[in-house]
């Protein structure tokens, strides 16, 4: 059953991406790069702590280690998902000699992919969201929770939270710049050399975003009306009852619905997409491939699949 599961999976990603799917398959035989290969793949481990999951794959092959397979050293990595697999086996087929052993124990294997991994560090966002959530938010389903936080870096918490109910008209599009920092390559940016010049981040993000049309104009459906009195709740909150705190909660989120994951997939990456990709600017192909994407199916019929032993030499 698990060698099927993973057959099925393989077939999905090579029908949606056929050219990219084969030359990444002749690279990287056993799929790693299909979900590590997403600028902003990250998990949050803390309220001010992430992993960054993402691996460049042209940075990784150019890599002294490029030539192998992921499993040769994460040998502990035998399902999807692989929560909380972190440990590095070095010296099991490779580094056998006792220098080599030695040299291993003083290296910081945390640090080994940080030349490989791109994330944004640091948004200007003066939303009432970020006064209590972080810049990735997602932290309870471990299944999927790195691929929410990935749309950190594309749209805004609303395009996906907002009760829509409660508003006319509504429409997509980009939001004004804002400044942003990474760790590693920026990526959706673009660089402005004389802010760096004043010690400040050059990069800046555009995010998708949901406006209301009023008349002839349009209203950026982001609640920045109640930062202030989201950062007074935040500082005072330990001295309200329970009744007055979750009341207080349910007005900062009046307008803010909580998804079932599928749900939330579904509206973007379908044929009934609420984003009109086109619109907004992407390729035809990048559309067909953003509608086309299962993920509603893979989060929902497949828990967890074990990798099978097919490339084991």
């Amino acid at each position: 059953m698990k060698y099927y599961v993973f057959a099925v999976l393989i077939t999905i990603f090579v029908n949606l991406f056929p050219v990219a799917t084969i030359t990444c398959l002749a690279m990287d035989e056993e799929g790693c790069l299909t979900c590590h290969m997403y600028p902003g793949l990250v998990r949050l481990e803390k309220p001010d702590k992430f992993r960054v999951l993402h691996i460049d794959e042209k940075i990784y092959l150019k890599s002294s280690h490029g030539k192998f397979a992921c499993r040769k050293c994460h040998k502990t990595v035998t399902q999807v998902p692989h929560t909380g697999e972190t440990r590095v086996q070095c010296a099991t087929e490779c580094h056998l000699n006792q220098k080599d052993k030695d040299l291993i124990k003083k290296y910081a294997l945390g640090e080994h992919h940080r030349q490989e991994q791109f994330a944004i560090t640091r948004l200007t966002d003066d939303s009432s969201c970020r006064v209590c959530h972080p810049l990735y938010p997602h932290s309870e389903n471990n299944m999927v929770r790195a691929f929410l936080n990935m749309h950190t870096g594309f749209m805004i918490c609303e395009v996906c939270h907002l009760k829509k109910e409660n508003f006319q008209n509504c429409f997509y599009d980009w939001k004004d710049t804002e400044n942003a920092d990474y760790i590693g390559e920026p990526y959706g940016t673009y660089y402005n050399p004389k802010l760096k010049k004043a010690h400040k981040s050059a990069h800046f993000i555009s995010r998708i975003a949901v406006f209301e049309k009023l008349s002839n104009k349009r209203r950026l459906l982001m609640n920045n009306r109640d930062t202030q009195k989201a950062k007074e709740f935040v500082v005072n909150q330990k001295h309200f009852k329970p009744d007055e705190r979750d009341k207080r909660l349910r007005y900062f989120h009046r307008d803010i619905n909580r998804k079932e994951i599928s749900v939330a997939c579904d509206e973007c990456h379908s044929s009934h997409s609420i984003l009109d990709f086109r619109r907004l600017g992407f390729s035809r192909n990048t559309s067909n491939i953003l509608i086309n994407l299962n993920i509603k199916g893979l989060v929902t019929k497949y828990k967890t699949f074990y990798f099978p032993d097919l490339f084991e030499h």
